[in-house]
């Protein structure tokens, strides 16, 4: 365990959101828990998450997806988190917050409980220093399997856009449907705060293939003086590993740059502080595939995760400024030139094994002089495609864990109201 300063005396002491964070399941940004991460980080100043290890997940709950090294990735990438613990005891222990400076540990109102069935929480809780959030409505880790293992399209989203304003989606009248779009809304405009998860961050736009243009959803910041315009586009299905380190490379290809340029010089850092406060030198912007348009080009079931749920995803992670839903899958010139920060600066692209092109779709870019690539990384094999193999191979294991799964929700169930009773 790395060993931290204590936390300065007389000032608030972080929020650690200390438990199972994303263990198991392919996606550690995945949208039901990522909601309970940025509640906590709205709860205090810092947000320290415990990541458990691959064996004390083995022992309690199952075999994992991704291994400890890419959950702490996708931990570090989260825009609320200040910082990710590795090896967090799986039943939480109170020495371990304390080392941490920790005064709360947060989760989300359903019971967790270890492979004895006893509340994990219970020392914390005990102690009153336990912090409930509500748990966010969303696919369950049992449904994103499931899609996987079954090979089902029913997620499948036609119009975002319709969705939100309440004309298509789930829903057996118009005040349902309305419901439901103005609830994802929400949780759109939340995944798009800034790092205190309280103010405006992301800006977040549609684009319209009939009309050619651009729809703006929520505002946030915008790009600032001298910051450079790059452009990334994909289906980030699953947001694994693969996507999170090609987002950071740009990030560092464009600080070369930058350092290049002089951004980091002393005067150019003083006059951007005169200005309101320094910023990095690049604003990333990410375009986000429609489902059907991903199904045509990878067939089966994909993308495993519908355009909301990759949007989401995409929101909450710190590499990126802005959002397209519905980027076209080709970046033509038409459309590059049409962007709302007008044409990019540069448009990335990172290593595709998932699937053979059989055209380059990146052939505008290249022909207006914007094109970089982002070349080998230790990720780059990380995709969609990878995970469900991971959990084919062990579909057996994955089967036996959800079956367990279920059994053990009923205990954490007799838990949740227990608890209930005890608070009347």
């Amino acid at each position: 365990m790395a060993s931290d300063p204590k936390h300065p005396p007389g000032e608030p002491a972080p929020e650690l959101l200390e438990g199972r964070l994303w263990p198991n399941i392919p996606n550690p940004y995945f949208p039901g828990h990522a909601g309970a991460v940025v509640q906590a980080r709205q709860l205090g100043d810092e947000l320290y998450v415990g990541v458990h290890s691959d064996e004390a997940i083995l022992e309690n709950k199952g075999p994992t997806v991704m291994n400890l090294r890419e959950r702490l990735l996708a931990t570090d990438a989260c825009r609320w988190v200040t910082r990710s613990i590795p090896y967090a005891p799986y039943v939480t222990q109170l020495d371990w917050i304390t080392h941490f400076g920790c005064k709360y540990v947060v989760h989300g109102d359903d019971i967790t409980s270890d492979g004895s069935g006893e509340d994990c929480y219970r020392f914390v809780k005990a102690a009153g220093r336990f912090k409930v959030v509500k748990r966010t409505p969303a696919i369950s880790t049992t449904d994103l399997v499931g899609r996987m293992l079954l090979c089902t399209k029913g997620h499948f989203i036609r119009s975002l856009e319709k969705m939100l304003e309440g004309e298509e989606g789930p829903g057996a009248s118009e005040e349902e449907r309305k419901a439901n779009g103005e609830a994802m809304r929400e949780r759109i405009r939340l995944y798009a705060t800034d790092e205190t998860a309280k103010k405006p961050w992301v800006d977040v736009w549609f684009w319209s293939e009939g009309k050619g243009q651009c729809k703006e959803l929520f505002k946030g910041i915008g790009p600032r003086p001298g910051q450079r315009i790059v452009y990334v586009d994909g289906g980030f299905d699953l947001f694994s590993s693969g996507h999170i380190q090609f987002l950071k490379l740009v990030i560092q290809e464009e600080e070369k740059l930058a350092r290049e340029r002089g951004w980091y010089e002393e005067k150019a850092v003083k006059e951007r502080k005169k200005s309101g406060g320094d910023y990095g030198p690049v604003y990333v912007v990410a375009g986000v595939h429609d489902d059907n348009v991903i199904n045509e080009w990878k067939g089966v079931n994909y993308p495993i995760m519908n355009i909301y749920e990759r949007g989401l995803c995409v929101l909450q992670c710190k590499y990126v400024n802005a959002v397209i839903f519905g980027a076209p899958f080709v970046p033509s010139k038409e459309y590059l030139t049409s962007l709302p920060w007008g044409t990019p600066d540069a448009v990335y692209h990172g290593p595709t094994s998932f699937m053979e092109f059989t055209e380059d779709v990146y052939i505008a870019p290249k022909e207006m002089g914007i094109y970089r690539e982002i070349g080998h990384h230790e990720f780059e094999d990380v995709n969609a495609g990878t995970i469900v193999q991971r959990i084919m191979k062990s579909r057996d294991q994955y089967e036996a864990r959800q079956k367990a799964k279920l059994k053990k929700a009923e205990i954490e169930a007799a838990h949740k109201q227990r608890e209930l009773e005890q608070q009347r």
